[in-house]
């Protein structure tokens, strides 16, 4: 496998529930400096499967993973692996905004603290703001609460505050469905410009979102063996995904006629 290419590679990864397998058999070799999206119905498994890249349903007592989830060749699930250092090197920003009830600044400098950075901490919100697109609008109101922001606002500074803790990584979990159009456009931008210094993956139901920010595409359904786990029936390059997929499911959902 080419560790210098593929940022994540899942080997027949599968995510359980107790004895309720939630995703099943996932393979994926993900680009490094590349978005990738995940696709598909709701419960499928979209967001169980982004949440165990960076091990977040450890935090499920019942949640068990089997198969192989690598980064950089290391398999994020051996015993030996810190899922703590696993979250700082793949951070997270999540559907809702969700800013710590703290000034701009200190939302920033606060996952860079308890991370251990020990840099020049006004350099690195700096720095932070100015990756997220969000420098130019907050830089007169660092100490302002964070909750005065607009929505989207508010989900670039959640972006600002995950760079700063300078991560491999950058897990989206629908990041622009409570944003408007508007603000949806500016994440998407801000999304390419990301991506020459981070690998993305992002979960999202908009079709039309998917087709332009990301470079690569995986679809998920339930599977059709009456399990209900998701699993994924198709990947590839997100123009043959929406042009020419090789599915009909994959078809019929891009185009709408899904259900």
């Amino acid at each position: 496998m080419d560790n210098l290419k593929y940022a994540i590679v899942t080997n027949n990864l599968s995510i359980h529930y107790g004895d309720f397998t939630a995703v099943k058999d996932v393979s994926l070799n993900i680009e490094r400096q590349k978005i990738t999206a995940i696709i598909g119905p709701s419960g499928c498994g979209k967001s169980t499967f982004l949440r165990a890249i960076n091990r977040m349903n450890d935090f499920v007592p019942s949640c068990h993973v089997t198969g192989e989830l690598l980064l950089d060749g290391i398999n994020l699930y051996a015993k030996e692996v810190d899922p703590v250092e696993v979250r700082r090197k793949i951070g997270m920003v999540f559907q809702k905004p969700n800013p710590f009830p703290k000034s701009i600044y200190d939302n920033i400098a606060w996952g860079a603290k308890i991370n251990g950075y020990k840099g020049d901490m006004e350099e690195l919100v700096v720095s932070s703001l100015m990756s997220a697109a969000l420098w130019d609008e907050v830089k007169d109101k660092l100490h302002q609460s964070a909750y005065a922001l607009s929505g989207g606002q508010q989900q670039r500074l959640c972006i600002a505050r995950a760079i700063a803790i300078q991560p491999e990584i950058i897990l989206m979990d629908e990041p622009a469905s409570a944003l408007d159009p508007i603000s949806t456009l500016a994440i998407e931008e801000l999304m390419q410009e990301l991506k020459k210094n981070y690998t993305i993956i992002i979960v999202t139901h908009n079709m039309q979102q998917a087709a332009r920010a990301s470079d690569f595409t995986a679809m998920m359904m339930l599977d059709m063996d009456g399990s209900r786990s998701g699993t994924i029936i198709e990947f590839d390059e997100t123009t043959k995904i929406f042009t020419n997929p090789n599915d009909k499911r994959t078809q019929d959902y891009v185009t709408g006629r899904y259900g």
